[in-house]
């Protein structure tokens, strides 16, 4: 049976990269080379309502790649796949070609 998480409000359900270990020619690279944290969002919240009632939407997308801090998060586990859930204001930024 097929799971799918749907994060509760202000929150962001994210499938970290794993950077290459080494490259196509078959060299090695350090762990330090590749250190950027960064993931994919696999699926957001609804968004959060302020004091007055107003709906704040989730500031990133479905698809959107986004730099992540490097400790926080709750790891879920999926099936034989991780994500991590972040609230919305924990995401740094989004990261763009």
């Amino acid at each position: 049976m097929a799971r799918r998480l749907i994060p509760c409000l202000n929150r962001v359900l994210v499938e970290k990269i794993i950077p290459p270990s080494k490259t196509t020619a078959g060299i090695l690279l350090p762990e330090k080379a590749s250190k950027l944290n960064s993931g994919k969002v696999v699926a957001v919240g609804p968004g959060i309502f302020d004091k007055t009632g107003n709906k704040i939407p989730v500031g990133v997308k479905e698809g959107d790649t986004v730099l992540l801090p490097e400790y926080g998060g709750t790891e879920v586990k999926l099936g034989d796949k991780e994500y991590h859930l972040f609230r919305d204001e924990d995401i740094l930024g989004t990261l763009h070609d």
